[in-house]
């Protein structure tokens, strides 16, 4: 009987050592590992920010360039778009004779043209531009 009683107590002994082991050892890597990350998690969401603030800030802009003073075409000639590009502006619209169309793509601090949009400018310079005129049914 003694020596059931013992073994009984070993085991509870040895599963408990293990126990306490695994759970000081997570509790000591998990600390580790969220010092190890933390400022690389602060760097990320800093970074994450930062360009959201400059993508709100171009986008805003996109929005309020026809009214800054140095805007290159007449305001009511242009027609905002989004995607792939800003704007369409149909020059000599106002005056009853379209001269010229330009595709306007707005950009704002060191931000470059998307794979999207420079596809579209590479279409519009090999004049890969049509019109179509699309009737629904009915």
């Amino acid at each position: 009987m003694v020596d059931v009683v013992t073994s009984i107590l070993i085991l509870a002994a040895i599963g408990t050592g293990l126990l306490v082991g695994y759970l000081v050892g997570r509790a000591v890597t998990s600390r580790s590992k969220e010092l190890e990350f933390a400022p690389r998690l602060r760097e990320a969401r800093q970074d994450s920010v930062e360009k959201s603030r400059s993508t709100l800030t171009g986008q805003f802009l996109e929005k309020l360039a026809p009214h800054f003073l140095d805007f290159p075409f007449d305001p009511t000639e242009v027609r905002f778009i989004g995607m792939p590009v800003d704007y369409v502006v149909f020059q000599g619209l106002s005056s009853g004779i379209v001269e010229r169309i330009v595709f306007l793509e707005v950009k704002s601090g060191k931000s470059d043209l998307s794979s999207d949009q420079r596809r579209v400018r590479a279409a519009v310079e090999a004049k890969q531009v049509d019109w179509k005129v699309y009737r629904p049914p009915g």
